[in-house]
């Protein structure tokens, strides 16, 4: 899996309270357009994922949504041009998009986000696939989530055996690049690795 085709990106339905945090978006879907990345996301047009969709749209780039079915009232999904998969429940769509992607960023978000990367990681750990995860830490916003990590790996939570190299970048053009040395780390038996459907 030395290519980096399409990129799973979490992040907040909600813009935050930070403008960065929408600058930081609109940047990276610029970036993905340009570098024919496919942008794999939560489907919503609102927040930090719709200025990340419409980003990439505006730049010529390609998205594909995917949303449940009880969410499409509250982050009313945009048509896109690409593709909009619509699905039955939550665990559906984590499969899909884990199934399109490549890696996954992690831009600013509330415990949706949270919840998502740290699945990752947690199936990165369990040895169920090794796709690059990044944290793109814009304006220190995942800093409480990091010290968290490094205190576990400091009292035994997270054995050396099993760490999981999370990738970390503080600026938006740095993710492509990070995720794209990664990648040429991972064989494609690792990159396609089965996640139990009844788990993700």
């Amino acid at each position: 899996m030395s290519k980096i085709n399409a990129v799973c990106v979490y992040c907040g339905s909600s813009p935050g309270t930070d403008p960065a945090f929408i600058t930081a978006a609109q940047d990276f879907g610029k970036i993905l357009a340009e570098n024919d990345v496919r942008l794999i996301y939560g489907g919503g047009s609102v927040g930090l994922m719709g200025a990340l969709a419409h980003a990439v749209l505006d730049h010529g780039g390609e998205v594909t949504g995917i949303i449940p079915e009880f969410l499409t009232k509250r982050e009313r999904p945009r048509r896109l041009p690409q593709e909009l998969i619509v699905t039955p429940d939550m665990h559906v769509r984590k499969r899909i998009m884990f199934e399109r992607a490549d890696g996954f960023v992690a831009l600013p978000g509330g415990i949706g986000t949270l919840e998502e990367v740290v699945e990752q990681l947690t199936w990165v750990q369990l040895g169920r696939h090794n796709k690059p995860i990044l944290i793109a830490n814009i304006n220190a916003y995942w800093d409480p989530l990091l010290t968290l990590i490094d205190h576990m790996r400091a009292v035994k939570f997270v054995p050396q055996a099993l760490d999981v190299n999370v990738l970390v970048a503080q600026r938006v053009e740095d993710i492509l690049p990070a995720m794209r040395r990664a990648a040429h780390r991972v064989t494609d038996t690792e990159g396609t690795m089965a996640v139990p459907a009844e788990r993700l």
